[in-house]
């Protein structure tokens, strides 16, 4: 690992510690600290999505045009400033206004870093420079929720201006950091992935036209909303509600979670290393689909209340054993499939299907695992198995070399972003 990715690395860490020091505590904060109320919390959380919703479609141009650095800089200014107001803020108006511009400056950062970590990475290296940065992000949100945990009060509104505090310095520090870096990039672009003259070339039109980057966006989604997007709402309320699960369980389970991606990480990465991007991803689906039958006997099974919380839990494991799959495959693939100068759109683009997913999720997901519980279970059951579905179907759209990057003989490094697509993989 060269000196520049170490440097991206450690930023991303960073700024994972200081996010988990407010998200688990963001609602509580809105609502109940602050006196708010549950509805002006809902508006709080559903501003911070929607503003992810707005930048991301305009940041993958600005990010090809003007490069990664400038952006991650000012994204990570930009959401400094909405943690602290956030932690100032004292009424409705102003928690939305802050809340949106936390949403804003985090969600531009994800695809300033995607495009940096392709930019210092080869061929060969990105499956597992991406599989890092999970592992780092994972470790500093676990880290900063259990130290946050540890600081917050509800009866002292200043203890959560400390966390949104920490939160926002680690945000700039994020962006000093990256001052620091010495990004490689050239003109010209090369990189161990098959060139192809009739790929799409250049703007919003030609990435929809891209038949495998579409039919990728599309298994985001479906990945994103039957796990990211029911975490916190839909699956949460299902354990409560259907397999009598406490509020300290649902934090175990989290834990458990987290947990899984740590230790399992870099093992499953020499797993990944040598097998079929579309195998991985179909095999997460089959996964996360025994997953949800586990969920479906923690509630509506006939087991004891200890057999009902140990299934709750390996619910949540499993999840994490089929993100550490997921996260050395399907970042990188994006990067793989980008034509040359459009990696920042192509990021862009997939972070914005995933903050729609995350959208979407709770809010069909939640009332489902709340009162339908067969039907929820069974719903996701076939989400998953859907996710396996649409990986064998992307499999046949990808090179060997895009689907394997092991395969390539001579990988060379990608100074300025990722080649473009073999011609199985467009339709221009």
């Amino acid at each position: 690992m060269g000196a520049a990715m170490r440097r991206i690395q450690a930023g991303s860490a960073l700024s994972a510690f200081g996010i988990g020091f407010t998200v688990p505590f963001l609602y509580v904060y809105v609502a109940q600290v602050r006196e708010l109320g549950s509805s002006a919390a809902g508006i709080v959380l559903a501003a911070f999505a929607m503003a992810a919703l707005i930048v991301l479609p305009i940041t993958g141009r600005v990010i090809d045009r003007r490069g990664p650095l400038p952006v991650l800089v000012g994204a990570a200014g930009v959401a400094s400033v909405g943690a602290i107001a956030l932690g100032l803020a004292n009424s409705e108006l102003t928690a939305i206004l802050s809340a949106a511009l936390l949403g804003a400056g985090t969600a531009v950062m994800q695809p300033a870093l995607a495009t940096m970590i392709v930019w210092s990475s080869t061929p060969a290296t990105r499956t597992r420079s991406f599989a890092m940065q999970f592992f780092l992000q994972n470790l500093g949100l676990g880290i900063g929720g259990l130290i946050g945990g540890q600081i917050v009060d509800e009866s002292r509104p200043s203890s959560f201006t400390l966390l949104f505090s920490i939160e926002s310095v680690m945000f700039l520090v994020l962006a000093g950091i990256a001052l620091t870096v010495r990004l490689p990039h050239a003109p010209s672009i090369q990189d161990a992935m098959p060139k192809d003259a009739s790929a799409p070339q250049g703007g919003m039109r030609a990435l929809l036209r891209h038949k495998a980057m579409v039919q990728l966006c599309v298994l985001g989604f479906v990945i994103f909303f039957a796990c990211y997007g029911q975490f916190e709402s839909g699956l949460s309320a299902y354990g409560v509600e259907a397999a009598g699960i406490s509020a300290s369980t649902l934090g175990i389970a989290l834990a458990a979670n987290t947990a899984m991606i740590v230790i399992a990480q870099f093992a499953v990465l020499k797993f990944v290393e040598r097998r079929k991007r579309s195998r991985v991803i179909a095999a997460v689906g089959l996964i996360w689909a025994f997953a949800w039958l586990l969920a479906g006997y923690a509630g509506v099974g006939h087991g004891s209340q200890a057999m009902a919380t140990a299934a709750f839990i390996s619910t949540y494991a499993l999840f994490g054993l089929g993100e550490a799959m997921l996260s050395p495959t399907v970042a990188p693939l994006v990067a793989d499939l980008a034509p040359g100068g459009m990696v920042g759109q192509y990021n862009s683009a997939f972070a914005l299907v995933k903050q729609l997913a995350l959208a979407v999720g709770p809010a069909v997901g939640g009332p489902m695992g709340a009162a339908l519980h067969v039907p929820y279970i069974v719903t996701f059951v076939l989400f998953s198995l859907g996710i396996t579905v649409l990986a064998v179907r992307l499999g046949r759209r990808l090179t060997p070399v895009q689907n394997q990057p092991s395969l390539a003989k001579s990988p060379v490094v990608a100074q300025g972003g990722p080649a473009t697509a073999a011609p199985a993989t467009a339709d221009a």
